[in-house]
């Protein structure tokens, strides 16, 4: 498997995605944007993974790679590559195709539950299920439009769109399955200024407190999107 991984900044990279590539003898390519925005051709690619980062899918003026990253996503949308989107990936998908991305209402960092929204319109026995409450990772102060085609997936009270899907091989996640006590730790050491008293910001502590169990939780869903984007061939 072929796995391109889109990374905006160096400090959120794939967490606990990575010991599941490993065990599928996945090999890696990345862009690096923050290095080298060279994008590689779409040929062969077997699941793109975009992270995220603190930029704004609207920040094209002063980095125009954004238009690129974009474009090679379309494409590959449309050549229905499987992808997931996390965080910035989510709305760069969202805006890729079309769909508006804004300021949510509320910054929302720290650990607060998502719940699945079963039988949203779009929906079918096909998309991806979520538990009816997980509690998960968000660091986001953007939210996005659902883009066409797309089925709501989750919602949290903070914001409506948590996640979506579009056909069988799209996913974006407002928020990081992937973490890991290490990712988290990154993201505080990097984005501490925005821990400021607000009704969906945690503070530091509360964030580093979060146990082994909900790591494991998250990790483990974070698997079974991986699974389901990615099913054996002939099923």
């Amino acid at each position: 498997m072929k796995v391109q991984v889109l990374q905006h900044v160096p400090f959120e990279d794939i967490g606990s995605m990575r010991p599941w590539l490993a065990a599928r003898g996945a090999t890696l390519g990345y862009t690096r944007f923050y290095a080298d925005p060279d994008l590689p051709a779409p040929d062969g690619i077997d699941l793109v993974i975009a992270m995220g980062g603190p930029m704004s899918v609207n920040d094209e003026a002063e980095l125009p790679w954004l238009r690129a990253e974009k474009a090679f996503l379309r494409e590959l949308v449309a050549r229905r590559v499987p992808m997931l989107g996390v965080c910035l990936g989510a709305q760069m998908i969202a805006s890729a195709l079309g769909a508006r991305v804004y300021p949510n209402a509320e910054k929302e960092i720290g650990w607060f539950p998502v719940w699945s929204v079963p039988g949203g319109t779009g929906a079918s026995a096909d998309c991806f299920r979520f538990p009816c409450e997980s509690r998960v990772f968000h660091w986001h102060g953007e939210t996005f439009d659902l883009p066409p085609e797309a089925v709501r997936l989750a919602s949290s009270a903070a914001c409506a769109n948590q996640a979506f899907q579009i056909g069988r091989h799209v996913i974006g996640l407002q928020f990081h399955l992937e973490t890991t006590p290490e990712s988290a730790a990154a993201l505080i050491d990097h984005c501490r200024d925005e821990l400021v008293a607000a009704p969906w910001i945690q503070t530091e502590a509360a964030i580093r407190a979060a146990g082994a169990d909900v790591y494991t939780e998250s990790n483990a869903l974070m698997d079974g999107v991986l699974d389901y984007l990615t099913p054996p061939p002939g099923t």
